[in-house]
């Protein structure tokens, strides 16, 4: 083990902390343009950290959409050039009333560091300059440092992003800092992610509201048949019923199932829904969820037959799903299963592919080792339902780049959920994890 390279990145853990601290109370939420100027505001702040911390250029960069940063600290001579990518935007809160403490006030409990953003992703933006910090800002590898600012919203001006920046982007190795480990004490790097899409469907029976007691029981109303259009998605067990959407096996095992439960805070009672295994429906099968509908809340409620009603649905693609492909069929399902008739308009929203990363040759053979080494337990590999289009699209911009995806958060993490967190030990582990890669990528012995 290397000592002095442990005792480093424990002396940057308290500035790294703060500077977390700092960047979870800006509400970056790229998917609010009331917030763009936060999200513009972090950007700037990690810039000036980036340049505190050696970085030989700075640049904040767009394409249309949310900012982002490229930063870059040359190789050595011989040395190759790692990519650190994390993003800095985040997803809304949810009912604020609900957390424990103010999601953009970090507050720690038990050695987590609750927040929005904590763990997803604002631990990685710090873990990858807590660990430059390490190297006295000359780092044994070449660096380039890639903050995304709309993550949360898709990725949409991704592409042209590479497509501009190209060459300053390119690298032999591309670590991602924006999933979670097994546990705490036991790391993951994530070999399978699902692709995204979402859109929004409209259902349109009426010119105008009517009374529901006058019309009601001949007339439809735009709510109950867009809820009938809905419950087509799904069969009686759960199982996505869009017809052409892809599945995969899966030979992993799957979670205790008390533990699962309890991990996702599934109330007594309720069921699982679909078929195959646990791993198989969480990795490498499509998924259909409701994000949100646009009808009257209860306390706005009267007695009228609604002429419209909208909805967001998101599905997740199991790895291997083109993308255009999936969104083709949702909707074509959404069109044809029209309740009585209805009018039935989808609007396309974001989507990106999901991704199987090939797990052999020598930078994971390097990276297991010093993730033992960091964290006293071999790393697993597993899937992860979530969708991270960077992923994809930077493999086919960079076809022979090795693509590592490791873990700042764990399962009580609650990542998009009320009282999301950090564990702040296992931040740390990851952090030396990170440090002894890039010292062994760059030349040092074992």
């Amino acid at each position: 083990m290397n000592d002095p390279l442990r005792d480093a990145v424990r002396r940057e853990m308290t500035r790294a902390r703060a500077d977390l601290e700092e960047l979870v109370r800006l509400p970056t939420l790229s998917c609010d343009p009331a917030h763009a100027g936060d999200v513009a505001a972090a950007c700037h702040l990690l810039a000036g950290l980036a340049s505190e911390a050696g970085a030989h250029e700075v640049r904040i960069v767009e394409a249309g959409g949310a900012p982002a940063l490229i930063a870059t600290w040359p190789a050595p001579e011989g040395a190759p050039t790692v990519l650190l990518y994390a993003h800095l935007d985040v997803q809304p809160t949810g009912p604020v009333q609900e957390w424990t403490s103010p999601p953009f006030q970090p507050t720690e409990r038990d050695g987590r560091l609750y927040g929005r953003g904590a763990a997803d992703d604002k631990a990685g933006v710090l873990m990858h300059l807590a660990v430059i910090r390490a190297f006295g800002g000359r780092p044994p590898v070449g660096v380039v440092l890639f903050l995304e600012g709309e993550e949360e919203i898709g990725s949409p001006t991704l592409p042209a992003l590479l497509a501009q920046h190209r060459d300053a982007l390119r690298s032999d190795v591309i670590v991602i800092a924006d999933s979670a480990n097994a546990s705490v004490d036991v790391p993951a790097f994530t070999t399978s992610l699902r692709g995204l899409v979402d859109l929004l469907v409209e259902v349109r029976v009426l010119e105008r509201p009517v009374h529901s007691g006058i019309y009601g029981g001949a007339v439809p109303d735009a709510l109950t048949a867009l809820c009938r259009l809905l419950a087509t998605l799904h069969d009686d067990d759960g199982a996505v019923a869009v017809a052409g959407l892809h599945s995969a096996c899966s030979a992993a095992p799957g979670p205790d199932e008390a533990v699962f439960r309890a991990d996702a805070g599934l109330l007594p009672g309720v069921r699982l829904i679909g078929s195959g295994s646990v791993p198989e429906r969480l990795w490498h099968q499509p998924a259909v969820a409701v994000l949100g509908m646009d009808v009257p809340s209860t306390d706005d409620a009267s007695n009228v037959l609604l002429p419209r009603a909208r909805a967001k649905v998101s599905l997740r693609l199991a790895p291997g799903q083109d993308e255009h492909e999936a969104a083709k069929l949702l909707a074509d399902h959404l069109v044809s299963h029209a309740a009585w008739g209805s009018e039935v308009e989808v609007t396309g929203g974001t989507s990106g592919g999901g991704f199987a990363l090939e797990t052999t040759g020598e930078v994971y053979d390097v990276a297991r080792e010093v993730f033992e080494q960091a964290y006293g337990n071999a790393p697993v590999e597993t899937g992860i339902g979530g969708s991270i289009p960077f992923i994809a699209e930077f493999a086919r911009t960079y076809p022979g780049a090795t693509v590592l995806v490791t873990g700042v958060g764990d399962p009580a993490s609650r990542w998009h959920g009320i009282d999301e967190s950090l564990h702040l030990g296992m931040w740390e582990r990851a952090c030396l994890a990170e440090a002894l890669l890039l010292s062994r990528l760059g030349g040092a012995p074992a």
